[in-house]
């Protein structure tokens, strides 16, 4: 079981969690016996990830749980894993990875638009998110890179991203050392454009070391 967690991924109903970290280069699988209340969480299995990163800081799913996204510091790309069973990481296997160090060289969260066809990828050098299209939906060796948007007022050490499933709002967690953590509400007025993002709101006190997908 990871002891330095940096980021977890619960999926859609509620019912597994997935959690990455650097000291197990792996991704746990928990079940929790009450969906979304991590408190009831049982650790299931867990899959290396050591051959492609070995410091992992970020993890995401395609929504029927049949690939896998992890990006981490150590290769600064994105690996991409397909899934025997959906949510299931016994039966994940590698397939590619793709480079975002062009754009950071300190990748820390990733996700997608729900039909796979755009990847997000928030980053601790340049403090932005970066946004690349995919020829082939949940394909990342069909990306490449689109635009960014800068988080740097507000967060100089962003680690997650995540967005409304209508596209027109991101939220980016903050790993910034100090008392207060923060999770950053911005609004986009084209969904999942994030040259139209524009600061809205924060939430205040949360640890946002670790940040839901």
């Amino acid at each position: 079981v990871e002891c330095s967690s940096t980021e977890m991924y619960i999926t859609p109903d509620g019912e597994k969690m997935f959690v990455v970290g650097s000291d197990g280069d792996d991704v746990d699988e928990f079940t929790l016996g009450t969906p979304f209340v991590v408190s009831t969480a049982t650790y299931v299995d867990s899959f290396s990830i050591a051959t492609q990163e070995t410091n992992p800081t970020g993890i995401s799913f395609s929504p029927n749980g049949l690939k896998m996204f992890v990006v981490g510091t150590t290769g600064d790309d994105i690996n991409e894993y397909t899934l025997g069973t959906a949510f299931d990481v016994s039966t994940a296997s590698f397939v590619d990875s793709f480079s975002v160090a062009s754009e950071d060289t300190t990748p820390a969260g990733v996700t997608f638009s729900p039909d796979g066809t755009k990847m997000f990828v928030v980053g601790q050098i340049s403090d932005s998110v970066n946004e690349y299209t995919l020829g082939t939906a949940f394909d990342v060796s069909t990306a490449s890179f689109v635009d960014s948007f800068s988080v740097v007022s507000e967060s100089d050490r962003p680690s997650g991203v995540a967005f409304t499933s209508d596209g027109l709002s991101m939220f980016i967690s903050d790993q910034s050392f100090g008392t207060s953590r923060h999770v950053y509400q911005y609004s986009l007025s084209s969904p999942f454009d994030v040259s139209t993002a524009s600061y809205f709101d924060r939430l205040v006190g949360v640890y946002a070391g670790v940040f839901v997908s």
